[in-house]
């Protein structure tokens, strides 16, 4: 038994040295041909790569440059837009504010009529009413004529309405409509003479015109 496995141990030794010499040689020439390739691929860098890197940088420089216009127009555009909203949102506000001041002026308009006939009414009263034949009747009818008038001129003051009182001042066309000319006795011409009908502003919008007459200087 023992002697079998030394004759096959003999038998194998010189066919093993003879497939390790003959295989010697290729694996040699590999190893140069693998260093020489390696050699290549490590060698220096084509020198026509250079233009490639340059025109690159051109590329995203000239690209930068457009984005930054880019942003310049839409910011522009951002702040316009923003100028418009806001001036948008002003009127708008203007708006509201100037509904609820004036949404009342048509009714305004209609209760000044009244005030008037009012007014006429009390100093017709007052008229009537002599000192030499007292009427105790009429003279409550004036008193309470007096108070109501009063009253309503207040309430026209707690909601902007009020009335002018344009005697002696300087006649103003968007305040004063002129009916008549009377003679400058004592005041200066142009200025107001008299009054036939009040006017009225709400918060200080003229919503009806005042009837008076203008001094003017006499003519010899």
């Amino acid at each position: 038994m023992a002697a079998r496995s030394l004759r096959r141990l003999g038998a194998l030794l010189p066919a093993g040295g003879k497939a390790g010499t003959g295989r010697g040689s290729p694996c040699a020439f590999s190893t140069a041909a693998q260093q020489r390739s390696t050699g290549d691929e490590c060698g220096p860098e084509d020198p026509s790569d250079e233009p490639k890197h340059s025109l690159s940088d051109c590329a995203l420089e000239h690209k930068a440059i457009k984005l930054e216009e880019q942003v310049r127009d839409l910011t522009e555009r951002y702040r316009k837009a923003l100028a418009d909203s806001e001036n948008v949102r002003r009127r708008t506000q203007k708006f509201v504010e100037d509904a609820k001041l004036f949404g009342i002026q048509s009714f305004c308009r209609d209760l000044v009529e009244v005030a008037d006939i009012l007014e006429k009414t009390a100093e017709s009263a007052a008229g009537q009413a002599e000192p030499s034949d007292p009427n105790p009747t009429l003279k409550k009818i004036y008193e309470g004529l007096s108070l109501i008038e009063a009253k309503l001129q207040s309430v026209f003051a707690k909601h902007g309405l009020q009335k002018m009182n344009p005697v002696g001042g300087r006649y103003d066309p968007y305040d004063h409509e002129i009916i008549c000319h009377v003679p400058a006795e004592g005041m200066q011409p142009g200025t107001v003479a008299l009054v036939t009908q009040d006017g009225y502003k709400l918060h200080g919008r003229t919503i009806r015109h005042a009837l008076v007459g203008v001094a003017v200087e006499a003519q010899e």
